[in-house]
């Protein structure tokens, strides 16, 4: 299975840096039928820092607005998806080294059964390039 790679929307947020609060949030946006390419969440400036990869980008709005959750505008992010082997990752970074493009931040999990996927962000001037060299859809 080749490694697909494709850019999409995020949206993050700040949220309070207690117990709950990603439950909070990602329970009210099942509730709204959103259903998420990917989620994470860490420390921030003594709060935290969420950010959402929505399948659906017109419905997780419409929620987060109903929920009153204050998104922030859309960013891009690049999300990756391949057979789990030795250097899959490392391909993706030896691309965009090669083309001089710095990767801002990436995370990566192996997703079981042989599979492997990653999200990972670049600076904003440098993603129409990468996702050329990255072939990214």
């Amino acid at each position: 299975m080749a490694t697909t790679i494709r850019k999409t929307a995020y949206f993050s947020m700040k949220a309070p840096n207690r117990a709950g609060q990603a439950a909070r949030l990602l329970n009210g946006l099942a509730a709204h039928g959103v259903n998420l390419f990917a989620f994470t969440g860490f420390p921030n400036a003594g709060r935290a820092q969420v950010d959402f990869v929505p399948y659906d980008v017109a419905k997780f709005l419409r929620a987060a607005r109903k929920l009153g959750m204050k998104v922030n505008k859309k960013k891009t992010v690049f999300l990756a998806q391949g057979a789990d082997k030795a250097g899959a990752i490392a391909a993706i970074c030896s691309k965009l080294s090669k083309a001089g493009i710095n990767m801002v931040a990436m995370d990566a999990v192996t997703a079981g059964r042989g599979r492997y996927g990653a999200m990972f962000w670049v600076r904003p001037r440098d993603t129409a390039r990468a996702a050329r060299i990255l072939r990214a859809r």
